[in-house]
């Protein structure tokens, strides 16, 4: 049997967690994928896959020989992907990382008229709100939210990033609103558990670029920010936010600006992808039409700011 056949089988049971759902994405049935995986494991002399009747997990040796595995594949479609540059052509599978917030409320749209372009190519997306290593996992690029760390990779900026204050409507007439950025610490403000700078509210006057650091209390934090916009529209507290994410509901009058004056510290949107690798045609073609579909003032701040 085919090495490569294995490798492949295999990280795909082991991606999708089912020899079922790789057998439907593979195009095998689910005897063939199980055999190719055993056929594997004899290969190797060591078992890869916990088989139950509940569920699939990996053993210490699968996990292990996963990411080798990934990385090979990933090699091997990046030494195609080269070849097919040569002539301009974007061909395979171009694997995205993104956001959920902003994967699902606006890239997703993206995706199909870049697809349109580029009859040779097919996009895996995944959408995580938490920071994943584009090398490790096996990602030809990534949009990342905020400012970067250092890293070594490449980063492209699509568009700014404007951040603001808000709250409901209803909110607003129980509690009233905040005349001052320190005002805040007596709200019930909504906190985005995975935000870099903790329970903390940074802010720049539009002005005199004054900055503050507001800390802030709240009953309901959570890891996603679509989580905390429903919350908020739902008249649960006052939330920063980027625009990306309540546009639609400052435009409709579910949410209503706060503090006018102050908006979060300038930050980007940003397209990154690794430079120790050759930029491949479906990686250049990709940035570019982000770069496009962006445009100089991005669909969703439309109306948002005076």
């Amino acid at each position: 049997m085919d090495r490569l056949t294995l490798m492949e089988t295999f990280t795909k049971v082991a991606e999708l967690g089912s020899f079922s759902r790789a057998a439907e994405r593979l195009g095998l049935s689910r005897s063939v994928v199980s055999k190719y995986v055993s056929a594997l494991e004899d290969r190797l002399g060591a078992r890869l896959v916990n088989r139950t009747t509940r569920r699939l997990s990996l053993t210490e040796v699968g996990e292990v020989y996963l990411l080798r595995c990934q990385a090979i594949l990933a090699d091997l479609e990046e030494a195609e992907q080269a070849a097919g540059a040569l002539h301009g052509a974007a061909r395979g599978t171009l694997r995205i990382n993104a956001p959920m917030s902003f994967g699902f409320r606006h890239l997703a749209a993206a995706i199909p008229p870049f697809l349109a372009h580029h009859p040779g190519l097919g996009v895996d997306m995944t959408l995580d709100d938490r920071f994943v290593d584009l090398l490790d996992a096996g990602f030809d690029v990534a949009v990342r939210i905020g400012s970067l760390p250092d890293s070594s990779l490449i980063a492209v900026r699509l568009a700014p990033l404007h951040i603001v204050v808000c709250a409901s409507p209803e909110y607003i007439k129980a509690q009233g609103a905040p005349e001052r950025p320190e005002d805040l610490t007596g709200h019930n403000c909504l906190i985005y558990s995975l935000q870099r700078f903790g329970d903390l509210y940074p802010l720049v006057h539009a002005g005199g670029g004054e900055q503050v650091s507001v800390p802030v209390h709240g009953r309901f934090r959570a890891n996603n920010g679509d989580a905390l916009r429903a919350a908020a529209v739902a008249g649960g507290g006052v939330m920063i936010s980027p625009t990306f994410l309540c546009g639609d509901d400052l435009r409709a009058g579910r949410l209503v600006r706060l503090l006018p004056e102050w908006t979060g510290p300038e930050q980007g949107i940003n397209a990154v992808y690794p430079h120790n690798r050759h930029v491949s045609a479906k990686v250049r073609a990709f940035v570019d039409h982000l770069k496009g579909w962006c445009g100089k003032l991005p669909y969703w701040d439309e109306g948002v700011f005076p």
